[in-house]
């Protein structure tokens, strides 16, 4: 990040939420957009994520994909400084601890919470950091910023807007019903200084006529004293990558299962599934049926099966084992079907996982698909790089990210899946990944490989004969390109939406000039 010229502090506004999953980090993601439109100088921040949906920034630095999405709005290169504190669920009560990007350690959850100052403190200096290299921050909280019960250790919430002096604009989702109780509850159980620093109200997901709700804002408003800043539909024409789960549209375990005249794929729904943006290109494509599969099944029609990454490699074999999903998964093989693994998808279809520091629980081995004669080793040192290469079966070019802590030994008789060119900006020269002689089984451990359109559309042709590009626009450029015009949508969906006059006098905009009032 290059310091600007000029030294005061920027503003800072937080972006709260009535509880997880109400639509924080879109809003974050499009008012990033807004305000880079006016010539704001914004980045986003987010003293502490929670996502096994990660990527690698451009010094090697390991964030939740939440603060990219919401850096790229912002037409700016994501920093760790903007998700100081990364938890990466492994377990139901444990997580691995993320601190400026590196592995600080696994911590369960009530040894996390014994005592977050040390965290805090690390975050607030990222957080000052940001002030001096930007105009106007927006903070994103955390889940529900009234967790009366975990008040005095949250720093993602209250805790960091009053550092900040930041005004608080609280998000509520009416999909997901009882708007009136999300909104009144949540401002009446948080503490006086707390409520006083709410300044506004965003109503999140609405579907209907909205002229059948204004009675609603008016009794919102009455009851709070706080304006309702926009009314915000419900959206099925944009496509922005999804924090932590997998989106609600998503086909998981559809009942039509397979369709005849596609390319029909299959990605496995591990318990610890991690990086599934992997596949999202695989949406664009109107010739291209992707279906999330978590219920084991006989995967007939399928013309390739996917094993997508994991936080927990060990924990999701024995899930494999116990299921089924095992035994469907041979017989897939056996019949020549097409099965591909990324990170711990690749893990999981070898031989066996050595974790002898207990990196995902008790140390041990496990015996996993062996389908692929590789072994992993898993270490305690994290392997993140931004990668470049060759896809050797075709010599296409591919690029894309590296998040582990495994290292993985190839045995004879496997060919390799990527030659290595570069990682994080340097040259290299290894190779990557396992394949048998007919390519129909491998691994790897590059994600984001199918971004790139060329290499997409060759490895697509090559397992379905009739497959054909789109022709619709959706699929014909890179993801970079693709992903801008989705925030520019973005931007516009809630500009239509939000009065933006009330907007501005929370965030100090003056919109005659276009500048914030008080820095220039």
């Amino acid at each position: 990040m290059k310091k600007t010229e000029k030294h005061r502090k920027a503003k800072c506004v937080a972006i709260f939420g009535t509880g997880s999953d109400v639509g924080k980090s879109i809003v974050v993601a499009a008012l990033c957009r807004i305000f880079n439109d006016l010539g704001i100088r914004v980045a986003p921040f987010k003293a502490q994520n929670m996502s096994n949906n990660s990527y690698v920034t451009p010094e090697g630095g390991e964030m939740g994909r939440a603060q990219i999405v919401q850096a790229e709005a912002a037409r700016i290169a994501p920093h760790v400084d903007m998700n100081p504190v990364l938890l990466k669920p492994s377990t139901d009560t444990g997580a691995q601890v993320v601190l400026y990007g590196q592995p600080l350690g696994n911590r369960e959850a009530k040894e996390y919470f014994s005592d977050t100052n040390f965290l805090y403190e690390k975050a607030l200096a990222s957080m000052e950091r940001l002030r001096t290299l930007y105009d106007l921050i927006f903070m994103e909280g955390a889940g529900s910023c009234a967790e009366v019960n975990l008040r005095s250790r949250d720093f993602v919430n209250f805790r960091m807007a009053h550092a900040a002096d930041a005004p608080v604009i609280l998000v509520a989702d009416i999909d997901r019903g009882g708007v009136f109780a999300q909104i009144i509850g949540t401002l009446k159980v948080i503490p006086r200084e707390d409520r006083r620093r709410v300044a506004g109200i965003i109503i999140n997901r609405f579907r209907g006529d909205p002229d059948l709700f204004r009675t609603g804002i008016e009794f919102i408003e009455g009851e709070t004293g706080l304006p309702v800043l926009g009314l915000v539909p419900y959206f099925h024409h944009i496509e922005i990558d999804s924090e932590d789960g997998l989106p609600l549209d998503y086909l998981i375990d559809p009942p039509s299962g397979p369709e005849p005249g596609k390319v029909n794929i299959g990605v496995i729904r591990l318990p610890h599934i991690s990086n599934f943006t992997d596949f999202n290109p695989f949406e664009r494509n109107e010739f291209i049926n992707l279906h999330y599969l978590a219920r084991p099944r006989p995967l007939y029609g399928y013309d390739a099966i996917f094993i997508p990454g994991t936080k927990n490699s060990r924990f999701d074999m024995e899930w494999l084992s116990h299921t089924g999903w095992a035994t469907y998964l041979a017989e897939f093989v056996r019949d020549g079907g097409h099965l591909g693994g990324i990170c711990g998808g690749y893990q999981l279809l070898g031989k066996m996982i050595r974790d002898p520091y207990g990196i995902e629980g008790t140390p041990g081995e496990t015996y996993c698909l062996d389908f692929l004669d590789v072994e992993t080793t898993l270490h305690r040192e994290k392997i993140l790089s931004r990668s470049k290469g060759i896809w050797e079966r075709s010599g296409e070019n591919v690029e894309g990210y590296e998040i582990h802590m495994g290292i993985t030994e190839r045995g004879p008789g496997l060919l390799p899946v990527i030659r290595v060119l570069s990682q994080n900006g340097r040259a290299a020269n290894s190779l990557d990944g396992a394949a048998t002689p007919d390519g129909r089984v491998w691994g790897t451990y590059f994600h984001g490989m199918f971004d790139t359109p060329g290499f997409r559309h060759g490895f697509l042709k090559a397992i379905c004969t009739n497959y054909k590009p789109a022709e619709n626009d959706r699929d014909t450029g890179d993801a970079s390109n693709f992903k801008d015009r989705q925030y520019d949508l973005l931007a516009e969906h809630f500009r239509a939406h939000l009065n933006m006059e009330k907007l501005f006098e929370i965030v100090g905009f003056d919109k005659e000039t276009c500048k914030l009032i008080g820095t220039f």
